[in-house]
């Protein structure tokens, strides 16, 4: 298992989102417990936009980057972690781009592959494996990640990102991102069509053209 290099985030953000499908998210705990799952799904977030939480840190009218505030850590380092809460459930992302330019890649779901005891007992909702972390909040709780990984460097244990050692070319599909209000029409999320693992959301611009339908009833 190679760890990944900061050179494989600094690079743009879309590329980033497809090529970490089929890498490994590990959490070595300090249980001496490994957790270990393959990435299936991922979403990009860019600076041009509407739905990137940066947004609050850039000044519209000069493009200037105000230094304050959680949303300017997504100017960080490349291979950084960014860890926020929505509701109850804690997401993880990966700062992508050369340092001074935000970007981020969200990791949605993984097939879980070591410590799936471990997985279970924080995901007691789970009724089976590939339910464990087939969403971003669920692959939080089954990795145990939290606010204690934000700014983390993922590059490094205990926390991080690497090349399987069954390494190969994964197919991909695409489609517009969920749960989103903005920028539903961006097709930045990148998954392994058919895989077992992927959240069962439904994507963004589908939701909004079910709604209109509906309200044309």
């Amino acid at each position: 298992m190679h760890r990944l290099t900061r050179a494989f985030f600094d690079r743009p953000t879309l590329e980033v989102a497809r090529a970490l499908l089929g890498k490994l998210l590990v959490h070595e705990r300090s249980s001496g417990v490994r957790l270990a799952g393959r990435i299936v799904e991922t979403e990009a977030y860019t600076m041009d936009d509407p739905a990137f939480r940066p947004w609050g840190v850039v000044d519209p009218a000069t493009g200037l980057v105000r230094p304050e505030g959680r949303g300017y850590d997504l100017f960080g380092k490349p291979g950084t972690a960014y860890v926020y809460r929505v509701h109850t459930f804690w997401l993880l992302n990966v700062v992508t781009e050369r340092e001074g330019v935000a970007g981020c890649v969200l990791l949605r779901a993984a097939e879980p592959l070591e410590g799936l005891a471990d997985m279970a007992r924080r995901r007691p909702a789970a009724r089976r494996a590939e339910h464990l972390a087939n969403g971003p909040g669920k692959l939080c709780l089954a990795f145990d990640v939290d606010r204690r990984f934000h700014t983390a460097d993922l590059t490094r244990a205990p926390l991080f990102l690497a090349e399987a050692e069954d390494a190969r070319a994964w197919p991909v599909a695409v489609s517009c991102r969920i749960g989103l209000r903005q920028g539903i029409d961006l097709r930045r999320r990148f998954l392994v069509p058919g895989h077992p693992c992927v959240s069962p959301g439904t994507p963004s611009d589908r939701s909004a053209a079910a709604k209109a339908r509906r309200r044309r009833r």
